[in-house]
């Protein structure tokens, strides 16, 4: 009797533990999710604890009576490692060492093209693609910014203050052709949530990314369902319970064109061997007051969902494109061809659909751009610009630099098509991170900055320096003359050198065949960095120029 007793506490105990552990880590229940396995090894290892309580006081020196196999009765030392400790333990180890042998044999050493082709990218035409944007979708606010002004409008309404909190989501989206950013409110603690629960989430923020309008959008019905919850209405638990076999990323907030709010979970999957290659393959809608979810296919996901892939996970994917397009091993020796998305990245809103740029180095690390990239956050689809000009940081350091004397800093810019010249646009704020000027940077001669406290001012200040440069014409780039000729030349290199020009790489070189020096831009051809005297080259220039448009190694 007390032996039983003994057994159903230890049943009662273990199945608390895995409840309680499953109710606050909220694994998938899919073969597939380390943390799956790292969820029943652990459960394993604990209730095996808990079933040895007992036998474990014994002292390492205790024996114990048994019959050897001819039928003796023998004493033998008692030991701390009884035969379930083993199983549970191979267990453990087979499951790790699954994981890991997995790892090794599909990491991109092995698998780089696989990892390569996670993201698929066109080249694009950048005078067609980033056409001239209305002044009505130029994102001017960033999010520290969104945030400070969010925060700063519920303050206004002392009876939300007083329960509720802005939460730290501001996911952008374009809501009704307009860049804004929307965050819920939150309970302030568990106190004000035990008092406000039944009605729920009266409202959530929205900002206008151009007007830095504020707008505390109140709901006929309260959000039931959130990360703020406590319970089954924890939208994390209530996604896990209703879809526990689901493979799914963080929750971004969204509202549909109605101003209907939704939780937004992407849904991924792993394309490259055991758990390797993650990558989105849908997403799934919670109404955040009626708790209705659908499940979608990532080709069936609505229109006005902007946000199903995660900015990390594109970044990521980007990453291994520039690197591997070559193998795994030349990204580590030689590095031909090999580039790297920039430390930053933006929104920009194209199409009712919100796009991530970031622009593309070189593996050199010469603080320039060889090119950027767009890529749709609802489809992934990802088009590649080939736009050589001065890294993002530099740009923003040279807009800082226009207005020192105030000590303004800039956001992380986006690039525009202004009159036909690829541009950084950025915002310049003060120490309170509220937006006080607009700037303008010429991506080629990043030296070219417009700023003013108005967009237009500053667009028109930097058309000025524009046209004082002779980069465009008094009306824009209408009514230029007709290009020169093309001309091809073979050669062999006599000698080059790479000299970084206002953040640029530019190769000066001569021909032993041809008179005078060439200058090509290190977008002009991935083999720049390696060409040395002697190698045989072919190249086009405009006639009565020396500037290299194309670029190919002989044979």
């Amino acid at each position: 009797m007390k032996k039983a007793l003994a057994i159903t506490a230890k049943t009662l105990v273990s199945l608390v533990f895995v409840f309680l552990y499953y109710w606050f880590i909220l694994p998938p229940l899919h073969w597939r999710a380390p943390a799956f396995w790292a969820f029943a090894v652990i459960s394993m290892l604990v209730i095996t604890a808990i079933f040895s309580i007992g036998s474990v006081f014994r002292m390492a020196g205790d024996v114990h009576i048994v019959k050897n196999h001819k039928g003796n009765v023998v004493k033998k030392p008692f030991t701390l490692i009884p035969r379930v400790w083993k199983i549970v333990g191979g267990i453990a180890l087979g499951v790790i060492a699954v994981f890991v042998v997995s790892g090794l044999i599909f990491s991109p050493v092995f698998c780089a093209s696989q990892y390569k082709d996670l993201i698929q990218s066109e080249t694009g035409d950048f005078a067609t693609d980033v056409s001239e944007i209305s002044w009505s979708q130029i994102p001017v606010v960033d999010r520290d910014s969104a945030s400070r002004l969010g925060s700063r409008k519920l303050g206004e309404i002392d009876e939300l203050v007083s329960q509720f909190e802005v939460a730290d989501n501001y996911t952008q989206i374009n809501f009704q052709d307009k860049p804004v950013r929307v965050t819920p409110l939150v309970y302030g603690d568990m106190f004000k949530w035990f008092r406000n629960q039944e009605n729920g989430i009266p409202a959530y923020i929205k900002v206008d990314m151009v007007t830095q309008a504020v707008e505390l959008v109140d709901l006929p019905a309260g959000m039931k369902y959130s990360e703020g919850e406590y319970f089954m209405r924890n939208i994390d638990r209530y996604l896990r319970f209703k879809f526990p076999t689901l493979l799914y990323d963080d929750l971004s907030f969204e509202i549909d064109e109605n101003g209907t709010p939704y939780w937004v979970a992407s849904t991924y999957t792993y394309r490259i061997g055991l758990a390797s290659g993650k990558d989105a393959n849908g997403a799934v809608m919670v109404n955040a007051i009626t708790g209705e979810a659908t499940r979608y296919a990532l080709a069936d996901v609505p229109t006005w969902v902007d946000q199903v892939f995660d900015s990390d996970l594109i970044l990521t994917q980007l990453g291994y494109y520039g690197a591997y397009q070559s193998g795994f091993w030349n990204s580590v020796f030689g590095q031909a061809g090999v580039k790297y998305p920039t430390d930053g990245y933006n929104y920009l809103a194209i199409d009712d659909d919100v796009w991530l740029y970031t622009g593309m180095t070189s593996a050199g690390g010469d603080e320039s751009n060889v090119g950027f990239v767009l890529v749709n956050l609802r489809t992934k689809e990802t088009k590649y610009y080939t736009v050589p000009g001065a890294e993002e940081y530099s740009a923003m350091s040279s807009a800082e630099g226009q207005e020192q004397h105030l000590g303004y800093t800039a956001t992380f810019p986006i690039l525009l098509n202004v009159e036909g010249r690829p541009t950084y646009f950025m915002s310049l704020k003060d120490d309170a991170g509220l937006v006080k000027k607009y700037a303008f940077v010429d991506v080629e001669q990043y030296q070219i900055v417009g700023t003013g406290d108005k967009l237009e001012a500053a667009r028109e200040a930097y058309l000025e320096k524009l046209k004082a440069n002779d980069l465009i014409g008094d009306n824009g780039n209408e009514g230029e003359e007709a290009p020169a000729a093309d001309v091809t030349a073979s050669g062999t290199i006599a000698e080059i050198h790479a000299v970084v020009q206002n953040g640029n790489t530019v190769y000066y070189f001569r021909l032993n065949e041809i008179g005078g020096t060439f200058t090509a831009n290190i977008s002009v051809s991935e083999e720049l960095p390696f060409l040395k005297a002697g190698d045989r080259i072919t190249i086009t220039h405009a006639e009565g120029t020396t500037a290299v448009k194309t670029l190919a190694v002989a044979e």
